[in-house]
């Protein structure tokens, strides 16, 4: 534990940091599988689904919560899986 006041309230300060990026890439991961879902499904909002899962990954990049190639890797996969079953 430490001593120092300033390290004492970075550790409260990571702590809620962490909790809002573990809720974030929850949501996204969570959107991600609906998407899968509703292409594997063929349903009829399998665009839209997609379309919020890209922007989740898009806003998780941009706040730092996951990579740039990560982001872009989990696009393209999405847009691959969406293509092929149009």
């Amino acid at each position: 534990m430490p001593n120092i006041k300033s390290a004492k309230k970075r550790v409260k300060v990571t702590a809620v940091k962490t909790a809002n990026n573990k809720t974030f890439t929850s949501a996204m991961r969570t959107d991600i599988k609906k998407a899968n879902a509703a292409i594997e499904n063929n349903a009829a909002d399998k665009e839209q689904a997609v379309r919020v899962a890209i922007k989740k990954i898009d806003k998780a990049a941009a706040k730092g919560i996951i990579k740039k190639n990560t982001a872009s890797r989990r696009k393209s996969s999405l847009a691959r899986k969406l293509n092929a079953g149009a």
